[in-house]
């Protein structure tokens, strides 16, 4: 109650908080977030499930900022998959049935499960060869009429 007083009659201490010690991270910022690919398997690992959801760790494959999001290490054999070019990375990347395997520069691997497209949409990373198939949308009769209805 003391302390409620002080403040409302504009009399409480005021100690600042001394920078030593201080554990605060501040925001981070999208542009602080790329993947630098000189790195082992398990800091790539850690770079990206610390940006994950917000900002989000990123990368470009081709011309297009793709962000990773849900990365695991993977300690197996290299698996089979589609190799694809990740600017900066010393190997390429697979897109496997599983996701998407990344290299460190120690020769291990990382999975990573998502990715997101700077036009928002996401897809799972082991569809990225397929991102750009649509499938039609068939309705029946009933939504159909349902459809007209609601016209």
């Amino acid at each position: 109650v003391e302390a409620v007083h002080l403040i409302a009659d504009g009399k409480a201490p005021r100690i600042p908080q001394p920078k030593e010690g201080a554990t605060y991270e501040g925001i981070q910022k999208k542009e602080n977030a790329e993947i630098s690919w000189d790195q082992p398997a398990a800091a790539l690992h850690n770079w990206i499930r610390g940006h994950d959801k917000v900002p989000g760790a990123w990368a470009k494959i081709g011309d297009q900022v793709v962000t990773f999001y849900g990365s695991s290490l993977v300690d197996a054999s290299v698996p089979a998959g589609q190799e694809l070019a990740i600017k900066g990375a010393s190997r390429p990347g697979l897109v496997t049935k599983s996701g998407l395997v990344i290299f460190g520069n120690d020769g291990k691997m990382v999975l990573v499960r998502n990715l997101q497209f700077e036009d928002g949409k996401m897809i799972p990373a082991s569809k990225y060869f397929s991102a750009d198939e649509t499938a039609a949308l068939e309705l029946t009769e009933e939504e159909k009429k349902m459809a007209e209805d609601i016209r």
